[in-house]
This record gives C-alpha cells, structure tokens and sequence, in this order.
C-alpha cells in the first residue's frame, strides 16, 4: 500500500549495479617499455597490500605470468597508495597525491591516463627510480542484468538515483552507460 507513493529508487553502485570485483582493463607504459614491466612493478608492490585494488593487479600478473620481483622497504601511504624497493630500486604505485609528495611528474602518462579516467574507476600510477614508468587503469564492471532491471524500474514509473564513493567522473560514466537518472 505504501509502496504506491514511491516515485525513487536509490541504489548503491558497488556491488548492486556492479560486480563489485575490480579488476585491470588497460595497462599503460611510456613510450619504451612493454606492459608487462610495469606491471611487474606493480604487482611487485601490491603483494603485501589488501586492497582490492591491489587484488585486481595481482589477478592481472597472474593471468599473464608476469613475475614478482624482490620487494623491500615496503610503506602503506592511507589514502595514496604503496613506496617500496622493487629488485633494489625505489619504486611507488598510487595516486596524483602521491606522486605529488615524491615529485615525480606524471606528464609522461597524463594524457594516456587522462583517455582512460571516464571509463576506469581509479587510475593508479607506476613508479621506477624517480620517474613515471606508467598507468594501471582498473574498473568494476556492470552486473550483466543492471542496464535491463533499470529500463524494467523506469518502465513502472520509478526515477532511479545512484550512491557512490566514486569520483565524480567514474559516477558519471556509470550512471550514463546503466540509463540511470541521477
């Protein structure tokens, strides 16, 4: 009886209208090195962490046989991702932030990192002996049945809006390519 007055949905994107299992779509190098070097580096460093980010780059490794290398002097940074020594050398995977505070610059990745931000949830840059090697993007795809369940929910009237932690960006492209309405 109460139902009959809802004219909103509101949903929760990770996990109801996605898998909820990130994982790596695209792996973008500088110009020079191959993929599967950086990420060497960064499953290299991503093996000590919980982070399901981190679970999507190890899976990636693992599907293509990349081999971990040697990892000392490993440092969490909340909020920005991992430093450690990768083979001996000073390696870092993480954020904008991150890269910021360690001064490496990014201008060698942006603009191949920046094609792939509307469709990745999170970007996360590659670091080797002080420069930027490259750029992992890593996405949660959407459940298989969500674009149909929400033409179903607008078919009977309801304005579906979506709850994300996500960047803005991400939100966007999610919400665009499920025909939600907020």
């Amino acid at each position: 009886e109460r139902m009959e007055k809802v004219d909103t949905l509101v949903v929760d994107k990770t996990g109801t209208l996605t898998e909820g299992r990130p994982r790596v779509i695209a792996i973008m190098p500088v110009a020079g090195l191959s993929e599967s070097e950086v990420l060497r580096v960064a499953a290299t460093l991503e093996q000590p962490s919980e982070h399901p980010l981190a679970a999507a780059i190890l899976a990636a490794a693992d599907e293509r046989k990349t081999p971990r290398a040697d990892l000392s002097d490993f440092f969490y940074r909340t909020g920005k991702g991992v430093t450690g020594r990768v083979a001996g050398r000073p390696a870092a995977l993480g954020n904008r932030t991150l890269f910021q505070e360690l001064e490496i610059d990014l201008a060698p990745v942006d603009a191949a990192a920046e094609s792939l931000e509307f469709s990745a949830n999170t970007i996360v840059f590659v670091g080797l002996d002080g420069r930027a090697i490259g750029a992992v993007a890593i996405a949660d795809p959407a459940k298989a049945n969500a674009r149909d369940a929400i033409a179903e929910m607008h078919r009977t009237g309801l304005k579906i809006v979506m709850l994300t932690g996500d960047a803005q960006r991400t939100a966007e492209y999610v919400s665009r390519s499920l025909g939600i309405d907020k």
